[in-house]
């Protein structure tokens, strides 16, 4: 017989009954029945029930046993009766009784507890993860985690693409996020950068001759905390295509990541077609370029009805200044006083003045509008808009007014407050959907100039002919996101891939040629010896997996993550090195001022 082990705390079953067995693992918890031991052991793959009686020669070594000891067990396989048979476990229809017993490690007593689900400090979980990660949820989410990304290579592969892997030395090479530096010691005063994104080599990767490239690719960024991303590193499905308008792919991609959200779905909906919404008409339906499509509200311009109404505030913006609108956030079945309040009180903690409303109620046999704002304008123009909205009795209306540039993002927020606030929102599904035609171009309020707004290598529409002829406010970029549930997921476009292109596309954000030389000179160059018309995206597996586990935060879906101030609790870093090693690559810590420098 194997030394530690004959089964896996999984394996046993009711056949297994009348045989003996061996298994090794880690004491789970041990429950005194009238003096009767019973062991719950657990390994990787799962727990077995374990007796232990005052006549085995093994139950003084029994009683002795604490929760997170590693132990050995030998002993008999016996059926449980039908009275005490767990269905919830694999194991469920046996035990084991033993009668060896041999104490492999012996545990201190525990930081944080193991057994069971508890809520404990964030930084003693970092600190303690590997105590952390054999919790029965974060184990599994784990393992998950591994069975999705291998999911996700199979379908790659079987779509036609090839895995390669890009350097993670390189040259530092902005793209929107500070760069992890790497000094070097060969070349003293040189610095080496983590990637932020594989993206120049997967183009070169095309530029090379090869075809629909992907890699599970590690990505680093010295970015300030964000509730959304991992603080450090995080990784990405990556892929790039050759020959490829943006239709090619989306349609390849489409069914590898439907597919890998239906598998690990666990029996919710996932949306079968991603439907494809405009940049432009998210923003306007929904207040956001990541709309959760699981909240059925949709927002909607209802100018009309307050231009030139008795209504003054509203009527005299709309009259003062023509890019003035007012949208209208739906709220059925929000229709009382009292959800009308909360939701103003709420806008005003937001730092708004508040949120003017309408709500509809029955009065004898009459529908009417109630509150001050339909006083204002009129049964009629309150009528028109119900009428609008599709509402009625019960349902209410909440409205936002003034430049829809500067209040989309909040007239989003109160539509997702509705969606919670009313119960709308179907949190058992999946819904997916791609957002395209992004702008190419945002002005910079607080450089006073026009930059880039996405990823500066994608291919304006209409090539250099749109770059030389339209606004470049106006003028959109073969850009898209993927998003569910709120989420960006994935993020995309078809590259710019001729240098004349690339050149006017940087000189309108304010970059000459010489710039664009120093900053970006493989890819440059690369453009001038035939690039083939490319395009591709990236999805973040670290979201997708948070999604798919219903995980609340990115680090339950991660095995050693850094905390919110990018710290590895576990391993000490960032750490302090010696003075010998930096020497070694010629480099001093210039005292800060908080260490009075």
């Amino acid at each position: 017989m194997h030394r530690y082990r004959s089964h896996t705390c999984e394996a046993l079953r009711k056949s297994d009954v009348g045989g003996t067995a061996r298994l090794s693992g880690w004491v789970h918890r041990v429950r005194d029945h009238g003096g009767v031991l019973f062991i719950d052991l657990r390994d990787h793959y799962g727990v077995t029930q374990v007796v232990a009686d005052p006549d085995s020669p093994a139950f003084a070594t029994a009683e002795s046993l604490r929760g997170e000891w590693v132990v050995r067990i030998d002993g008999e396989v016996k059926a449980r009766s039908d009275d005490t048979v767990n269905p919830n476990l694999p194991t469920g229809e046996i035990e084991v009784f033993a009668r060896e017993i041999e104490v492999l490690s012996a545990a201190d007593e525990l930081p944080l507890p193991v057994f069971g689900e508890p809520d404990y400090p964030e930084d003693i979980r970092l600190k303690y993860r590997f105590l952390d990660l054999r919790r029965d949820s974060l184990h599994a989410n784990i393992v998950a985690r591994s069975a999705i990304i291998a999911d996700m290579r199979a379908r790659m592969v079987d779509a036609g693409f090839t895995e390669f892997q890009t350097p993670i030395l390189t040259a530092s090479s902005p793209e929107g996020a500070r760069d992890f530096l790497v000094p070097s010691r060969i070349h003293p005063g040189r610095f080496y950068a983590l990637p932020q994104a594989p993206q120049q080599f997967k183009q070169l990767i095309m530029m090379s001759g090869f075809d629909r490239y992907f890699q599970i690719a590690p990505c680093f960024r010295d970015e300030d905390p964000r509730a959304d991303r991992l603080p450090g590193e995080f990784y990405q499905l990556d892929l790039e295509m050759s020959f490829v308008e943006q239709d090619d792919v989306l349609g390849a991609m489409e069914p590898v990541l439907r597919g890998t959200f239906a598998a690990f779905a666990d029996g919710k909906p996932v949306t079968e077609t991603f439907p494809r919404i405009p940049y432009a008409e998210a923003m306007r339906k929904y207040g956001t370029d990541k709309p959760d499509l699981r909240n059925p509200v949709v927002m909607e311009s209802v100018t009309e009805h307050f231009a030139g109404s008795g209504f003054k505030v509203f009527a005299g913006m709309i009259e003062k200044d023509p890019k003035v609108e007012v949208w209208a956030v739906p709220a059925k079945g929000g229709g009382s006083r009292a959800f009308c309040d909360r939701m103003n009180s709420w806008a005003q903690g937001e730092g708004q003045p508040g949120l003017g409303y309408i709500f509809w109620r029955t009065e004898g046999e009459t529908l009417a509008g109630a509150g001050p704002v339909a006083k204002n304008i009129g049964p009629e123009r309150t009528e028109a808009m119900r009428t609008q909205l599709g509402l009625d009795d019960g349902d209410a209306v909440f409205f936002v007014a003034g430049d829809p540039k500067k209040f989309a993002a909040f007239a989003g927020e109160a539509r997702d407050r509705v969606g919670r606030e009313l119960g709308l929102i179907d949190e058992e599904r999946f819904e997916l959907c791609w957002i395209v035609d992004f702008p190419m171009y945002e002005w910079d309020e607080e450089a006073k100039r026009i930059d880039f707004s996405h990823n500066p290598f994608s291919m304006p529409e209409g090539g250099l002919e749109g770059l030389e002829n339209t606004d470049p406010l106006e003028l959109n970029a073969y850009q898209y996101d993927l998003v569910c549930n709120g989420y960006e997921i994935a993020s995309g476009a078809i590259r710019n891939h001729r240098p004349e292109v690339m050149e006017k596309a940087f000189e309108i954000a304010g970059y000459d040629k010489a710039t664009l030389e120093d900053r970006f000179g493989g890819m440059y160059r690369a453009f001038h010896y035939g690039a083939p018309p490319h395009g591709g995206m990236a999805a973040g597996i670290d979201r997708i997996v948070m999604l798919l586990r219903g995980a609340k935060n990115l680090r339950e879906v991660t095995m050693f993550p850094m905390n919110q101030q990018a710290q590895d609790l576990l391993m000490g870093a960032p750490g302090e090195v010696t003075s010998a090693q930096l020497r070694d690559l010629n480099l001093r810590v210039l005292p800060t001022k908080k260490d009075g420098g």
